[in-house]
């Protein structure tokens, strides 16, 4: 049978349009039903390539008797996590007050009027060990909705009473104190033997790495850049690293980053790139730049449409199994690659007899030496193999927010390595978002199949301002820095708190839900507002009489107190403060008759750049030729001409951190 998905543009919503359970997409038809026939809603929010939600829609939602009881007493909303984030958001923060943590599928039960009384994650159909069965308890719920409503609705007023309190931050610690308590908590959670912090899971957060990465190259930290290359090193050794076809996924199950949660999604490959390239400009080895190209290699090669595009994300799953698609048996490499090359193979990459995964092998190198590319050559026979499997569900819908950070990962990778062809991916994915997902100034969450989804929420014009000025720092090219005003400054107009500072996830033009929340803290990406934050300090620097200094100092104040309980939760935010403290160098250069070289490549990645194309009162050519203002350490120095920019202050500066 169909239900009302069945018009969607959704993956995740399609998914599911063939259900016996009668879903409904989020929408006024829903609750009217709801109300008119006086049921509870139950709400599943997800994602396509969510291994958990495959396995609560094959147990339950695929199951007769489970929809029988769904149809009968209650309404049936899906909801794609991706194309809603707000809707995700706000039931989210519902989750995690009833149950403490959170994740997907996450399973609400609410009013017709959006108020939710009882929530949860995966239930399996029946009770098992410390698991309620979701028949078990959709039979209890019916029943007190029939006879107890009142204790219900007690419920959801004291669950929303319970998020409205919290909802604004608390006093603020002091900006340094902020930085240095981030510190202290990196070095207290760091695993010094197997990398990365804390415990299994493992998540790759880039976000902390970039972080710590910065406080090296601000102040010369050595333990900073000690975590970071550790972390970094781990985990491209690790099988959270696709050595076959490049990419990461999505996080590690252990805690040597050796057995992954197989799906692969495009912002955390994003942002790894820019982590790995940013290793790699500080530190000069190889090995991040390597990993990086194979990377972006995978997106472009795997996740990128013909029209410039980036897919979400690819399923972990494949014949129902999660992880099958990527490990190996020796006797298949030896088929591969014959009997020499593959017992080298698999005596390098892990791959044994008794296997690392479900009696098979997750090809790695963390007991290995570090292979230097060795086996390249082997590579795409392995590959070829591979892709003759069953292969994995592509989320193929085109985000907004997340072809965004691709972008700006791009941008990084092309400054490391002056390949065009990775530019010119950049650039059209940026124009594949500005003929898809804009309309004006206006964003759009997500494009498939021609249609486009509702409009941008702030992860959208955050992301986006964030890639454009990305593509100006590679190019030098004004009319991506102008664009980025104009997103920027539609962006403060819809979403921007002016009384209490910070900016709401929804806008002006998004559905008034339940609550407005204000996100600060970075989950598997950095916040709207801390990128925000980081937007408003570089335009600030490169827009001076634009008027972006008072909003950008009421951000940092609101963004202060929303760190102050957890700093190392606020990692972008971080870059974003020591930034306004400690501002990156700034280079004004005047052109002359003599141009103005390759700046966008020359120039480290953290050093600003503004060209001037004819001289102002301000900023004078040097005898006609192109003059080159500094400024750094909140000092600016008499301009020099290129010969001597060139050779002296670049030649001290490139790669090196500052003292």
């Amino acid at each position: 049978m169909s239900n009302h998905l069945s018009g969607e543009t959704s993956p995740y919503l399609l998914q599911h349009a063939e259900n016996p359970v009668n879903w409904y997409p989020w929408c006024d038809e829903a609750f009217a039903r709801a109300k008119s026939e006086d049921k509870p809603i139950f709400l599943s929010i997800g994602y396509s390539t969510c291994h958990w939600c495959h396995v609560m829609a094959e147990e339950s939602f695929e199951d007769a008797e489970i929809a029988e009881i769904l149809n009968r007493s209650f309404i049936s909303v899906k909801v794609d996590r991706e194309e809603r984030p707000d809707v995700d958001s706000v039931y989210m923060s519902v989750c995690q007050a009833f149950t403490g943590s959170g994740g997907w599928p996450t399973s609400i039960f609410m009013t017709a009027g959006k108020r939710p009384f009882f929530a949860g994650t995966y239930f399996p159909k029946t009770s098992r060990g410390n698991f309620v069965g979701f028949r078990e308890l959709l039979l209890l719920i019916r029943e007190a909705w029939k006879e107890s409503r009142e204790t219900l609705l007690q419920s959801a007023d004291g669950i929303l009473s319970a998020l409205e309190s919290t909802a604004s931050p608390a006093a603020a610690e002091s900006a340094e104190n902020l930085l240095a308590e981030a510190m202290r908590f990196y070095r207290q959670s760091f695993d010094e033997a197997c990398g990365g912090f804390g415990d299994a899971p493992k998540f790759p957060a880039p976000h902390n790495l970039l972080f710590l990465l910065q406080t090296y190259a601000k102040h010369g930290d050595k333990s900073a850049l000690h975590m970071a290359e550790k972390a970094l090193r781990q985990m491209a050794r690790g099988g959270l690293f696709d050595h076959i076809g490049g990419g990461f996924c999505r996080y590690s199950t252990d805690r040597r980053f050796l057995v992954p949660h197989f799906e692969k999604m495009l912002y955390d490959n994003a942002l790894l790139i820019s982590a790995y390239c940013r290793a790699f400009e500080l530190t000069a080895d190889p090995f991040y730049k390597r990993i990086a190209e194979r990377t972006a290699g995978y997106v472009l090669r795997e996740m990128t449409a013909p029209d410039g595009g980036f897919y979400s994300a690819q399923d972990a799953d494949s014949d129902g199994v999660e992880g099958k698609f990527y490990v190996f048996t020796p006797r298949e490499i030896k088929e591969i690659l014959g009997d020499t090359d593959g017992a080298d193979f698999c005596r390098s990459y892990g791959i044994t007899q008794e296997g690392n995964f479900d009696g098979k092998s997750i090809p790695n190198l963390l007991d290995s030496e570090d292979t230097d590319g060795k086996f390249d050559a082997l590579l795409p026979k392995v590959y070829a193999y591979r892709q003759a499997r069953t292969r994995l569900h592509l989320d193929d819908k085109i985000l907004t927010a997340w072809n965004s950070l691709m972008i700006a990962a791009l941008c990084a990778l092309y400054r490391i390595g002056s390949d065009a062809r990775v530019l010119q991916a950049a650039e059209a994915a940026q124009c594949f978002i500005e003929n898809n997902l804009c309309r004006g100034d206006t964003l759009f969450v997500s494009f498939r199949n021609g249609k486009q989804s509702g409009k941008g929420f702030l992860d959208d014009y955050a992301s986006y301002a964030f890639a454009l000025l990305a593509l100006y720092d590679a190019t030098i090219n004004d009319a991506y820095l102008d664009r980025a005003r104009q997103i920027t400054d539609k962006a403060v107009a819809d979403f921007f708190d002016a009384a209490a500072g910070g900016f709401y996830l929804s806008g002006k033009e998004n559905e008034t839900l339940i609550l407005r929340p204000k996100e600060s803290y970075d989950g598997a990406m950095p916040s709207g507002n801390a990128l925000m934050a980081y937007n408003l300090t570089r335009l600030q620097v490169l827009l001076p009489y634009c008027g972006y200094a008072p909003l950008l100092q009421k951000q940092i104040d609101f963004l202060t107190r929303a760190a102050s309980d957890f700093p190392a939760g606020h990692a972008m935010f971080l870059c974003a403060l020591s930034d306004s403290l400690d501002p990156p160098a700034a280079v004004t250069a005047v052109k002359g008759a003599d141009g103005i070289g390759d700046l966008a490549l020359a120039l480290p990645s953290d050093t600003l750049v503004r060209v001037l194309d004819s001289p102002t009162a301000e900023y004078k050519l040097l005898d006609g030729n192109t003059a080159f203002y500094v400024c750094e350490g909140h000092a600016c120095r008499p301009p020099v001409g290129q010969e001597e920019f060139y050779a002296e202050w670049l030649g001290k500066h490139k790669s090196l951190p500052r003292t």
